[in-house]
């Protein structure tokens, strides 16, 4: 029997919809498992997108026609072939009651738990005993590790065009402030703290003051937030004469310490809620 990569691979424009239905069906159900992703880490920590599961994805768009939902006193319309995701007890995630939704093909860890309303989009990996808090966003393709926390209104984009680029990636224990936006296949490696309020986007600099560095997408590689690192907002002169002249900045992410005990100490309130 052919791979269920190798079925993705098949469908094509003309494919009898019934039939591409039930292998997107299937493949949205791998997804679920967490047995196949839209990202993956490989030995040496480097991130790389399956760009075949983002072509499953757009095709369970491409496959689907509109369809109306209803949750409760709620209406939806979209795609038949993504409808919002249930749960049961034993599924061992909380989702608390208030308008919140996951849509199908997004994987959820056990331990997981979601404060309303907050989103998780299509093709997203959730690990165990992470935090969604309220008003927040984990995006299609999204990669997001264990223990982390995501705070309130925080938004963690995606990518799922093009199909050969990573994913927005959250590593294990990774801090998100609230209000918070990481964007455009920006890494944030394990352990780092995104102050509130911080936006990343991919060509965002990010000036790091402890080791004098400047961290940038470059053609090769994504934007990456190292291990450790503590990041607030701040701002930078802009250049040029209207600018200098009227003492303009723009905002810009700062590197200002990498977390140690104290900072540790600092967030323990987290275990306490969960």
């Amino acid at each position: 029997m052919a791979s269920i990569e190798e079925r993705i691979a098949g469908l094509k424009a003309n494919t009898d919809r019934g039939e591409a239905v039930k292998i997107i069906g299937l493949f949205l159900s791998e997804l679920e498992k967490g047995t196949i992703r839209a990202a993956e880490r490989d030995d040496m920590g480097v991130w790389k997108p399956n760009a075949w599961v983002k072509e499953g994805i757009l095709a369970a768009f491409r496959f689907g026609i509109l369809a109306e939902f209803a949750s409760g006193s709620l209406s939806f319309v979209d795609k038949d072939t993504i409808p919002a995701r249930r749960f049961k007890a034993q599924d061992g995630i909380r989702i608390v009651p208030g308008g919140s939704s996951i849509r199908r093909g997004a994987y959820i860890a056990k331990g997981v738990v979601m404060m309303p309303p907050a989103f998780v989009n299509i093709g997203a990996y959730v690990d165990e005993e992470t935090m969604i808090d309220s008003h927040a966003l984990v995006g299609s393709c999204a990669q997001i590790g264990k223990r982390v926390h995501i705070s309130a209104a925080a938004q963690i984009g995606g990518v799922l065009e093009p199909i050969g680029q990573v994913p927005v990636v959250i590593e294990d224990d990774v801090i998100v402030g609230g209000n918070c936006g990481v964007y455009e296949g920006t890494i944030v490696r394990s352990r780092a703290v995104i102050g509130a309020g911080v936006v990343i986007t991919a060509s965002t600099p990010v000036y790091d003051v402890v080791r004098g560095q400047i961290y940038r997408r470059t053609a090769e590689q994504p934007l990456e937030i190292p291990y450790g690192a503590v990041v607030i907002p701040g701002s930078r002169k802009m250049k040029g004469e209207f600018a200098e002249k009227h003492d303009l900045q723009v905002a810009t992410p700062m590197i200002v310490k990498y977390r140690d005990e104290k900072t540790d100490s600092a967030t323990a309130l987290e275990d306490a809620l969960r």
